[in-house]
């Protein structure tokens, strides 16, 4: 089982960038999925999350009103969509997916790197 997270990038602030997060040997569908990021120096912060039962989604405080994410079924894809980036999102993003049981995220992709800067 794999994930892979892309589309990560150097960008200028108040700018965007959208990261698909793919999967190879299983549907995304069924399983929760979550955006997670880890600037240098910091510890791993969960981001946003789409969940498996009805899409509901949950965001952390420093990124409501500028990050969303959502499911494309046809290409088993979700997407995490950004938007009105800071200096402070610099981090290397990953996404993950839950063991389809209790949001316990069980299989990760291998990150990218995001970096805001003019």
């Amino acid at each position: 089982v794999q994930l892979q997270a892309s589309g990560g990038g150097l960008v200028q602030p108040g700018g965007s960038l959208r990261l698909p997060c793919s999967a190879s040997r299983f549907t995304l569908d069924h399983r929760t999925i979550g955006w997670f990021r880890q600037a240098p120096g910091k510890g791993r912060e969960g981001v946003i999350c789409i969940s498996s039962s009805d899409d509901s989604t949950y965001y952390a405080d420093s990124v409501k009103g500028r990050f969303t994410i959502s499911r494309d079924k046809s290409k088993n894809t979700v997407y995490l969509q950004m938007n009105t980036l800071k200096p402070e999102d610099t981090a290397a993003y990953y996404c993950a997916a839950d063991n389809k049981q209790n949001m316990t995220f069980v299989y990760w992709g291998q990150g990218t790197q995001v970096t805001v800067s003019s």
